[in-house]
């Protein structure tokens, strides 16, 4: 049986994951293939009987939990660029959550997404391309744009800015998921410990 905690702080860290591989892809203009493959594939799985269907690369999940150590920790590791990301990330799931317009037409852009996937792989440049345009046409029009900082020539450069896009969709992803199992912004303050035991001991596992 699934416990509530751990599924959220997976979730939770599915977010981080891809928040840290836009960074990485805004700064780098590279970023890790299996770790955004495995960031996307989450995007198409839209009815998921346990949270771990929607993490099936538990590998690239442990860049997440480690996030979690960082962001939520006394230590000094805290990183203000993903938490501006983040911080960005909730508040367009919380419009995204009070538009049922935009759920819709979500939910109808990725069934698009899930056809395609039947030619192409979930890197492929034109599926990456769809799920880009998903979030310029029905995220980030929610509300306040994330402003992403990194490397100019990195960041002019169309198909960089494409997957960047595309990884913002998988971190709404995993907003909504966390929402869904009960996340709130004030856990993140008063429940930190917990949160933080919960991601030690699935990178143990």
């Amino acid at each position: 049986m699934s416990n509530p905690l751990n599924d959220r702080t997976m979730a939770f860290a599915g977010a981080l994951t891809a928040l840290a591989q836009v960074q990485q892809l805004a700064r780098l203009g590279e970023s890790d293939p299996d770790t955004v493959s495995a960031s996307l594939n989450t995007i198409t799985i839209t009815d998921p009987d346990s949270c771990s269907d929607v993490y099936q690369d538990k590998f690239a999940l442990q860049r997440g939990y480690r996030l979690i150590l960082d962001q939520l920790g006394d230590g000094k590791r805290k990183d203000i660029e993903i938490t501006r990301y983040l911080v960005g990330i909730l508040a367009l799931e919380r419009k995204l959550a009070k538009n049922a317009n935009a759920r819709g037409m979500l939910a109808e852009r990725i069934n698009q997404v899930q056809r395609q996937l039947n030619h192409f792989s979930i890197t492929d440049e034109q599926v990456i391309a769809n799920l880009a345009s998903i979030y310029s046409d029905v995220i980030s029009d929610l509300g306040p744009k994330i402003q992403i900082t990194g490397n100019p020539a990195c960041l002019q450069r169309p198909l960089i800015q494409q997957k960047i896009r595309a990884l913002l969709l998988a971190a709404m992803r995993s907003a909504v998921l966390w929402r869904q199992l009960g996340g709130k912004r004030r856990q993140l303050v008063f429940s930190r410990k917990t949160i933080i035991d919960s991601a030690k001991n699935s990178l143990s596992q």
